[in-house]
């Protein structure tokens, strides 16, 4: 009898955070995931909800991903976070990184590489709790 793997978010709770719609919902059915547009509405529910680990755009309405993500880091949420984003200058990614980012992706990006990066953040996540 063979047995299917389960999927991603069978055994992990995921947020996305992206404003463009279409790849929001491109990364969500992948994920199978919750999504949010906005870095406002992304600080709150990672801050009143517990996550496997957030997949987060850097340029976003509200306030951008950089920002989300420091002020996580400050008040010690340590859910592995991993920064999507058009700018993929190295300055760009090392200042993500030094952010507080555990890894960072840049756009445009092979949705298989995106999965696997997510679990492997889920799977390093884990193994520190």
């Amino acid at each position: 009898m063979t047995r299917t793997a389960p999927r991603l978010a069978d055994a992990m709770k995921i947020l996305v955070v992206e404003d463009e719609v279409k790849a929001a919902e491109f990364v969500r059915k992948a994920l199978t995931s919750g999504v949010c547009h906005r870095g406002d509405e992304a600080l709150a529910q990672a801050l009143e909800n517990s996550y496997d680990a957030i997949v987060l755009d850097i340029m976003l309405p509200g306030r951008d991903g950089l920002s989300v993500l420091r002020v996580l880091r400050e008040r010690g949420n340590q859910t592995p976070v991993l920064l999507l984003s058009a700018r993929s200058h190295l300055n760009e990614r090392v200042e993500g990184l030094n952010a507080g980012a555990d890894d960072y992706l840049p756009k445009p990006f092979a949705l298989e590489e995106l999965t696997a990066r997510v679990k492997a953040l889920c799977r390093r996540g884990c193994e520190s709790r």
